[in-house]
């Protein structure tokens, strides 16, 4: 008999999982209008990101140069460059949460772990995905519940779409939804890294460790429980130059892989609690590895799962597709561009020699991933973001990374808008390649680089006249919003100098997108450490410890749009003389922006729109005095 007490949630949209990939879904889809219900086991978000695991997100960027994630990724970046200096890990845990609890559109239940579906069939044993479509799937997820062991309470989630972004896939045995566990056979999909036989064989999952250097030596006395590694024969010759690179980390800590990393999960936390406190016995107390200053600040006791299940979608990535960059899908909703970053499944148990326990290729462009990749084959509202998506083993060795994966959420949280929005289901939204383009526009319009796609351009700026004080500006509607493939894309203006939309006659203009230069390679940031691989640092030495990292200097701090409103008579301005009885007011300034993408609201007629940067990060602003500093944007536009 279950005498707890149940709330009901009614919403457009309910994520299961709030990591990296489930948050992003999650405040994409709230941001386009749905109401949301986002459902987590733990008390943060962030998963593998989180505090509880502490791996730093990499992605694309990370490995091929002008690939950085943009969009909400790059928001949450810049917001944590900004607020969080000195790279604190609790609040970076506030800031995930602050973009989930304060999000009016969503329901956060933390701490609530998803044990029950209801499903529901038509009486032929099949449900149509959309009104009148010839598409039809076996199953509907009707509600979701899961107990909240905090307030002992169950809440029940009824909602039109379902995302699973929960790494394991927990909808899956619950639904009967298709999917993949371990490594595909080389005949399945004719990869070259395939296997003679597949098998059940997996990634293994890691449990970190932090520590800091001090002035002083400290000592470490090892709980009695550890293993003891004495050499590095003991230690399988897994590199740990860690105090040396302080952008590595002991990501070798790893077993599972010929577990099964889902059932056996206690058991290997145990066993990876042994090694991780044997390794750094065998840091401090066995060779010299530079650590006597060194102090263990900090260890996981959550490891960080790389792979489990895989869903089944309408289409799988594999690796022909991920090596194949330049391969066009018409459904392009992200893209990847990590190498193939294999770990083999004996983990730690693997000797390291000659990187026997990895299996990786480079990549040098960014492949597609399309639309396809995420939603299930057989369940008609059900949707995936995460390490979860429709993938073989090989392909997902690419895609599994934290970058990408927020991509692809940012992606299914679109796209399940506007579904909501339409009443259908999310097949529905290929299938219809209006609603296709739709859904790629509106990543685009939200800072989301589409390869072999280029954003449109406003509709009141095709009808519009550019002008610029100083330069060229015409790349600013060439709908590339990045540096890419040996092109800046950009316009390289001067503060002081204002870029100008101008109108044939008054027109309503709602507001203005904007985008800054964040500078995606990570490059400017006055001799600190690289950000592109230190985000999150592990090892803090006392080189860059205890110092704050400075902030892109290429972002547009301070700057002003104005509108052409009725006024005062007509003068001198940016754009000739200006009509009679019409003067430049300012609708919109800031002294503070720390962010790429800027939307700001106009809400008034009038016969145009300009920008007037006046100091970036990099340079300060004087009065009446803008000097030669330069401004570089990729878009400014009216809306």
């Amino acid at each position: 008999m279950n005498n707890l007490p149940e709330i009901l949630h009614e919403v457009d949209l309910c994520v299961v999982g709030g990591g990296i990939g489930g948050l992003l879904t999650a405040v994409s889809a709230a941001r386009r209008g749905a109401k949301v219900a986002l459902m987590h086991d733990r008390p943060v978000l962030g998963g593998n990101a989180s505090s509880e695991i502490r791996m730093w997100i990499c992605g694309a960027g990370t490995r091929v140069r002008n690939l950085q994630e943009t969009g909400i990724m790059e928001e949450i970046a810049l917001d944590n460059m900004a607020r969080n200096p000195s790279r604190n890990w609790s609040l970076w845990d506030a800031l995930l949460y602050e973009k989930a609890r304060f999000e009016p559109n969503i329901d956060l239940l933390l701490n609530c772990a998803c044990c029950e579906v209801e499903v529901e069939r038509d009486d032929e044993g099949v449900v149509a995905t959309s009104p009148g479509s010839d598409i039809r799937s076996a199953r509907r997820i009707v509600s979701v519940t899961g107990f909240q062991a905090t307030t002992q309470r169950r809440h029940k989630v009824k909602a039109k779409i379902f995302a699973d972004c929960s790494g394991d896939s927990i909808l899956a045995p619950l639904t009967g939804a298709s999917f993949r566990v371990g490594r595909e056979a080389k005949a399945e999909f004719g990869e070259e890294f395939g296997l003679p036989e597949a098998d059940r064989r997996t990634m293994g999952s890691s449990l970190l460790i932090q520590a800091r250097e001090t002035d002083h030596p400290v000592a470490f006395a090892p709980p009695p429980w550890a293993y003891s590694f004495p050499d590095d024969e003991a230690l399988n010759h897994k590199p740990h130059e860690c105090l040396l690179k302080p952008h590595t980390n002991f990501y070798w800590i790893e077993l599972g892989g010929e577990a099964d990393t889902i059932a056996d999960a206690e058991e290997l936390r145990d066993e990876l609690l042994k090694i991780a406190f044997g390794v750094w016995d065998h840091m401090k107390n066995h060779g010299d590895h530079g650590a006597e200053n060194w102090e263990l600040e900090w260890v996981g006791f959550l490891p960080g799962k790389r792979e489990s299940r895989r869903y089944v979608g309408a289409y799988t990535l594999t690796q022909n597709d991920v090596e194949n960059g330049g391969k066009a899908f018409e459904d392009v909703v992200a893209y990847g561009g990590w190498q193939i970053d294999n770990h083999l499944p004996g983990g730690f148990r693997m000797k390291s020699q000659g990187g026997a326990h990895l299996q990786k290729r480079r990549l040098s462009e960014p492949y597609a991933i399309p639309y396809r990749c995420l939603y299930s084959r057989d369940v008609a509202n059900l949707m995936f973001a995460g390490r979860n998506i429709s993938a073989t083993h090989i392909a997902f060795a690419s895609t599994r990374v934290m970058g990408t994966i927020g991509i692809m959420g940012q992606a299914v949280g679109t796209a399940a808008a506007l579904a909501v929005e339409k009443g259908v289901d999310p097949a529905w939204v290929y299938e219809d390649k209006a609603l296709l383009h739709e859904l790629q526009k509106r990543l685009m319009d939200d800072d989301c680089f589409l390869p072999g796609l280029r954003r449109e351009v406003s509709p009141l700026a095709k009808g519009a006249r550019l002008v610029a004080d100083y330069g060229d500006a015409s790349d600013l509607v060439n709908g590339t919003d990045r540096r890419i493939w040996g092109r800046d894309n950009g316009y390289f203006g001067k503060t002081g100098k204002a870029i100008s939309w101008l109108f044939d006659k008054p027109t309503f203009v709602s507001g203005f997108r904007l985008v800054c230069d964040s500078d995606l390679d990570r490059e400017n940031f006055d001799g600190h450490p690289d950000l592109l691989t230190i985000p999150m640092p592990l090892f803090r030495g006392l080189g860059y410890g205890n110092t704050s990292f400075t902030f892109p200097r290429t972002v547009l701090k301070s700057f002003r749009v104005e509108a052409l409103l009725p006024g005062s008579d007509g003068a001198p301005g940016s754009a000739g003389i200006l009509p009679a009885g019409f003067s430049w007011t300012t609708v919109f300034e800031t002294d503070s922006n720390h962010q790429r993408l800027v939307r700001g609201a106009i809400g008034r007629e009038c016969l145009g729109i300009r920008l007037v940067p006046l100091a970036t990060w990099g340079s300060s602003l004087k009065e009446n005095d803008y000097g030669s500093s330069t401004a570089h944007i990729f878009a400014f536009e009216p809306e």
